[in-house]
């Protein structure tokens, strides 16, 4: 087992210190099993089967909120909210509920290559100062993750959960719908009296522009709501049909990519190439080298503690299994968490099926305990280091030590009760 410990550790360090080489580095370590018999090539082939869906679905998911954020569809949604108010308090909530829906609908990685720097051009307009500023996006990239909990789509491992465990859209929602609203009430709650000093005070909205600024053209904006309601009705009636997420995420993300070019208000090729693909690479990377652990055993020690909680209770196993992964997912990184979790559950799923649900929470709100982990947290990271933007180590974990445990308890205990 020492041996894919020692690769895949080595990837998660490496990635830290160079986070724009993720995808090189997870490849690397992908071919690297392979090379050494860690992983097999009908390992290769199992891999597939399960990830192709959440892969292609990720891919569609990001296109369509890049060609959205092209046509001028989330500046507009930042500028009409940052018009309803001139309290600075009351825009930083405006802000968190934005980042919530936006992560909700466009998956977490989405909604921060889209809006943090919309945020931060808007807050950066309105000089509210450096403090400020930081409480904005800091506040704003944890609330992304916490929301990221509703469809299938709203997060990479949420994908790759449903299609490991054949779980419907609707199926999927069901169970999530008040997770959701529960942590991301929770979280923007908590946020704000966090953030008090610093959003305390009035701002002037007149330094903003208009939102109809925002938008090139008017009938083609009108036609995307329209789309994103036929997108989402999409999405129901596939899962009656049995079709694959991916159809639908990235099948509409091409249509609809094709009809903003054919209105001349994108470049389909610019935006292909504005794609997070190393993100992708790093995904798939990933698969293959969590997939030598699980040939390594790692999985049967893992199964045996969830088979523990289950034996408990419901309760004691939704809270126990949702913990566990989360404090992996801060550990090792939210993806690979996720898919030694899902290997760990399948024995568990049919007869304790919240267990799965527990597991999904906790990959995705556990992650932000620490910087790595979650891809949506490196970005990020990334991003407002190359802006100018500094969020100290310090500052980070001491928001996401108070804010993170009590919004993961919540939403766990809503899944329980729903």
């Amino acid at each position: 087992m020492i041996l894919p410990i020692l690769i895949f550790a080595s990837s998660l360090i490496f990635i830290l210190f160079f986070p724009r080489r993720l995808g090189l580095i997870s490849a690397c370590a992908a071919v690297l099993c392979v090379a050494l018999g860690l992983v097999s090539l009908a390992d290769l082939r199992e891999i597939a089967a399960i990830a192709w869906d959440a892969t292609l679905s990720f891919v569609g998911i990001v296109l369509l909120a890049l060609t959205l954020s092209r046509i001028g569809f989330f500046e507009w949604c930042a500028l009409s909210l940052a018009r309803l108010t001139r309290s600075v308090r009351v825009l930083f909530i405006l802000v968190l509920a934005l980042s919530a829906l936006c992560s909700a609908a466009f998956a977490n990685d989405g909604a921060i290559l889209i809006l943090t720097p919309i945020v931060l051009a808007k807050i950066r307009a309105l000089r509210l100062g450096a403090r400020t500023l930081a409480a904005f996006m800091l506040a704003s990239g944890l609330v992304i993750d916490f929301a990221s909990l509703p469809f299938i789509f709203s997060n990479l491992t949420n994908i790759l959960t449903a299609g490991f465990f054949d779980l419907g859209f609707a199926e999927f929602f069901e169970a999530m719908w008040l997770p959701f609203l529960v942590a991301s009430a929770i979280s923007i709650a908590l946020l704000a009296l966090f953030f008090a000093r610093e959003t305390s005070g009035a701002v002037d909205t007149s330094r903003l522009r208009d939102p109809r600024e925002a938008i090139p053209n008017l009938k083609l904006f009108r036609l995307s709501w329209v789309f994103l309601v036929l997108l989402l009705a999409g999405y129901v009636s596939g899962e009656v049909a049995g079709l694959p997420v991916s159809v639908f995420a990235l099948g509409g993300a091409l249509a609809f990519l094709a009809i903003c070019a054919s209105f001349g208000a994108v470049r389909p090729l610019e935006t292909l190439r504005a794609a997070p693909w190393g993100v992708i690479i790093f995904s798939v990377g990933l698969y293959v080298v969590v997939w030598g652990l699980k040939n390594a055993g790692l999985t049967d020690y893992l199964r045996g503690v969830f088979a523990y909680f289950a034996s408990v209770g419901e309760l004691g196993g939704v809270l126990g299994v949702g913990v566990l992964s989360a404090s992996l997912s801060a550990a090792l990184n939210n993806l690979p968490a996720m898919m030694l979790g899902d290997v760990a559950l399948e024995v568990l799923a049919e007869a304790s099926p919240k267990l799965v649900y527990a597991a999904v929470i906790g990959c995705d709100i556990g992650p932000k305990l620490t910087p790595f982990g979650s891809l949506a947290t490196l970005i990020w990271l990334y991003y407002l280091a190359a802006q100018g933007v500094r969020i100290s180590l310090k500052r980070y974990i001491k928001a996401a030590l108070i804010i993170t445990p009590p919004t993961l308890l919540a939403a766990l205990l809503a899944l329980y009760f729903v």
